[in-house]
């Protein structure tokens, strides 16, 4: 893989950072992983990451996991992206975003409704949420199944209220529950347009937002936390101390990354270009 091109992939199967928080800087994206407190009846980590992102053609892409029963469905939906991605990377390198969306969204659903993987999941124990992003020039895609939350942070819409681009949806999976062996498959999408200056992108399992004493259970506060200019990875450090002390059983995993936007971003028409940034 070129400088330009970078990827990563981890199950909680791997490695389960019970009792230990843990930090990956991956160039300028953050991953935080969290595998829950013992002391709190925790003894698994059933979440999953996949991240992949091309400086030169400027996008990233991840997937969040997080997986019930079992990790076996995370492993699943990682290894099926991992044999499709040179595929899927072509995708992401087409010009312009809006047609590498519709062709993404399309690669996704023939993956996910193949017989072949509907079989593959039929084998498994357990299912998971599955959350995939993807920024390309100035704008976010995302495809939800289930309850994994991203977050946007920017100043302007911070002003207005808005933190959270997707809403979590409960019951919906892929794995042996499989949302895509439904008569119609539940999921939605999205696509949001990044505004001038500096963008936050922040994923994340429930654990950090379901945590004893709801230390996040705000995007507010989550907000808020990155407004001290720390380095990134300091902050979501602390975040996942946080959880610690407040004895979290459930794990968390972040991915986190800001991105600089030079474009103009839509305003109405009685409002004039204003520099902001967050």
């Amino acid at each position: 893989m070129s400088n330009n091109m970078k990827g990563f992939s981890w199950t909680g199967s791997q490695e389960n950072f019970i009792d230990k928080p843990d930090i990956l800087q991956l160039n300028h994206i953050v991953l935080g992983r969290y595998g829950g407190n013992s002391d709190a009846g925790q003894s698994k980590n059933e979440d999953g990451c996949l991240i992949w992102f091309n400086i030169k053609e400027d996008w990233e892409f991840t997937i969040l996991l997080d997986a019930h029963n079992t990790s076996e469905s995370a492993e699943l939906i990682t290894e099926q992206f991992v044999a499709e991605g040179s595929h899927i990377k072509h995708i992401l390198s087409l010009p312009p975003a809006h047609s590498t969306f519709k062709k993404l969204e399309e690669k996704i659903l023939s993956i996910f409704q193949s017989q072949e993987f509907l079989s593959a999941c039929q084998k498994i124990n357990g299912e998971t949420a599955c959350l995939i992003v993807v920024r390309k020039d100035k704008y976010v895609w995302w495809f939800s199944v289930g309850d994994c939350v991203l977050y946007f942070f920017h100043k302007e819409l911070a002003e207005l209220g808005q933190y959270q681009l997707n809403q979590r949806q409960f019951y919906e999976w892929i794995g042996q529950v499989n949302t895509f062996e439904e008569e119609v498959p539940c999921y939605t999408i999205g696509i949001k347009e990044l505004r001038k200056g500096e963008n936050r992108l922040f994923l994340t399992t429930d654990g950090l937002i379901e945590c004893p004493n709801e230390p996040y259970s705000n995007p507010l506060q989550m907000y808020n936390s990155f407004l001290n200019r720390y380095d990134d990875d300091r902050i979501i450090r602390e975040m996942l101390e946080k959880i610690k002390d407040n004895h979290v059983r459930d794990s968390t995993t972040i991915v986190s990354w800001k991105v600089n936007i030079t474009k103009e971003a839509t305003r109405p028409s009685d409002q004039k270009s204003v520099q902001l940034s967050y």
